[in-house]
């Protein structure tokens, strides 16, 4: 063999593949594009046995279109795909492995999917590679899981195959460039062909293929919360954590994980927080999808910057008209990245808060529990201490010193890792326990280690409505333990608490209640909350925001 070919080989089936979809698309083919009728004929010519695949299904932007694609092709001609991808959302994600037409993957969150994921592992029908963490997975693509052929969506293409990603560009730069810099095939679905795009996100050097979907792609609003849900007890706590964390550490720079608790905090900023003299204190730059819950906060002078993920349905004109605070381009839209937020909500953060199902008393937290793998997304990232961070704030330093006094230890900084739980979740299941189930889960999916979402040498804070245990401040593990017991309240592990030792660290101020903090629990009504309903969202933007259908009730 020559020397070009021991060292081309790549490019060289590149080539082959482009070949055997021109001979069989023919005129059909034209220039880039193809009808959406062609689709299966496509890819059973560009895909090969044993291909790594990955298919853009992110939060909230799915290839659905080419993900149903997938479900229609013949295994006899194509299968043992190795499937890369961020989120599981759609049941054609599952699908191709009930049929035998892929065989392994490698992902990061299966949400929707997360116990139909599990009973196919045991099931012997999927064999799982990794768990990742977005930006894991991501970094993966360029080292040793580059795709061979990429499935991605896109808002628009023009003629040539330029693609335009709107606000919600997410996952889709770092799938292309990984596989069209690796000699791999980039097949694309769009809502619409038009002469000229409002912008270039993805150059038609990147692009192979394009194919204008029968129906515009799927986006899921998931980051909305309905403000008329939030409880007085999420209320509650979002007052301590204003007041005993954010007002504490001085936190400007922090990200919010998803759910009716964030949502609190952030309804509480104009109101509660105003109230304590906070505005220009706390809360001013944030790595965060555009949350409509966001908007009286970011209207009352609170919010400086976001950075998003993803988009979020709905919230396209507000954006447009608050360019000072989202990432906006010339055309008037947002263009969200998933990868850099997720880098920016790693190293530029002071602050990660969220929830999770389960927490031990080491303090470790994971969403996988029997019966469902529900994978991690990007919260191990949001919720790690940096190491690799140099750059200084108060709230880092701060918390770098509570967790380094009384020790011989070079100092630094430290992120602050806040993990806001009731202590009972839905159907009365306690989120403390002994034991995580991620370890029989481990041993049910044969996986060299149990899968945790956030260590618990990560975590600073825990925090419930009976309070704050900051472990930071603690010094042995049994005070961690009794840290996180005293603020377990009626679950098994609250109830096993050492009464004396819990109170002895409520004494030094590692455990704080309500009152400890000067909270009245009857102050924490819902007329605290800056909008009450989504129409009072509605008001906030001053008309721009438009939810979607499933949130109107007027």
């Amino acid at each position: 063999m020559a020397a070009t070919g021991r060292w081309n080989t790549l490019q060289h089936n590149r080539l082959q593949r482009l070949e055997r979809v021109g001979q069989v698309l023919g005129n059909d083919l034209q220039g880039k594009i193809l009808p959406h009728t062609r689709i299966g004929d496509l890819l059973h010519a560009a895909l090969e046995v044993g291909d790594r695949v990955c298919i853009e299904g992110n939060n909230q932007k799915q290839a659905d279109f080419l993900s149903k694609a997938l479900t229609q092709l013949d295994p006899q001609r194509v299968h043992h795909l190795h499937m890369l991808q961020s989120v599981l959302a759609l049941p054609e994600h599952l699908d191709i492995f009930e049929q035998g037409i892929a065989s392994r993957l490698d992902f990061s969150f299966s949400g929707p999917q997360s116990g139909r994921l599990a009973k196919l592992v045991s099931a012997g029908k999927l064999d799982i590679g990794a768990i990742h963490t977005y930006l894991e997975l991501f970094a993966r693509y360029f080292v040793d899981l580059t795709p061979r052929v990429a499935l991605v969506a896109a808002q628009a293409a023009d003629r040539h195959g330029n693609l335009y990603t709107g606000p919600n560009t997410e996952d889709t730069p770092p799938i292309v460039e990984a596989t069209a810099f690796k000699s791999g095939i980039v097949i694309v679905q769009v809502n619409e062909i038009v002469d000229v795009l409002p912008r270039v996100d993805i150059p038609a050097d990147w692009v192979d293929y394009v194919v204008k979907a029968p129906t515009p792609h799927y986006i899921e609003p998931l980051f909305t919360r309905d403000p008329a849900l939030i409880s007085e007890i999420q209320i509650l706590m979002a007052m301590m954590a204003i007041k005993g964390i954010y007002a504490e550490y001085e936190v400007k720079r922090l990200n919010h994980g998803i759910g009716f608790d964030t949502a609190a905090i952030e309804l509480l900023l104009p109101t509660y927080a105003a109230s304590l003299g906070l505005k220009g204190k706390i809360a001013s730059h944030w790595a965060l999808n555009p949350h409509p819950a966001l908007i009286p906060a970011i209207e009352a002078g609170f919010v400086t910057s976001v950075h998003s993920f993803g988009s979020e349905l709905g919230m396209e004109e507000y954006i447009r008209a608050r360019s000072d605070v989202f990432f906006v381009g010339p055309d008037g839209s947002m263009r969200s990245n998933r990868a850099m937020s997720q880098a920016a909500g790693h190293y530029a953060c002071d602050m990660f808060i969220g929830s999770t199902l389960q927490i031990d008393l080491q303090g470790n937290s994971s969403t996988a529990t029997l019966g469902r793998i529900a994978g991690f997304g990007g919260a191990p990232n949001m919720g790690a201490d940096a190491r690799g961070r140099r750059h200084a704030s108060p709230a880092w330093l701060k918390a770098g010193r509570e967790s380094r006094d009384g020790r011989f230890a070079m100092p630094r900084g430290q992120k602050l890792v806040v993990q806001m739980v009731e202590t009972f979740r839905e159907h009365m299941q306690p989120a403390f326990v002994e034991k995580l189930d991620a370890w029989q889960l481990a041993e049910q999916a044969k996986m060299e280690l149990p899968p945790v979402m956030i260590y618990g040498e990560d975590v600073s804070h825990i925090l419930t409505e009976e309070g704050i245990a900051n472990l930071l401040l603690c010094r042995t593990d049994e005070e961690r333990e009794q840290a996180i017991r005293g603020v377990a309240g009626y679950t098994p592990v609250g109830l096993g608490r050492d009464q004396r030792m819990v109170d002895n660290l409520r004494d030094r101020g590692i455990i704080k209640r309500p009152e400890d903090l000067g909270i009245d629990k009857r102050d924490a009504t819902r007329d605290l909350l800056a909008a009450k309903n989504m129409k009072d969202l509605v008001r906030a933007s001053e008309g721009l925001y438009q939810p979607p259908k499933r949130f109107r009730n007027w």
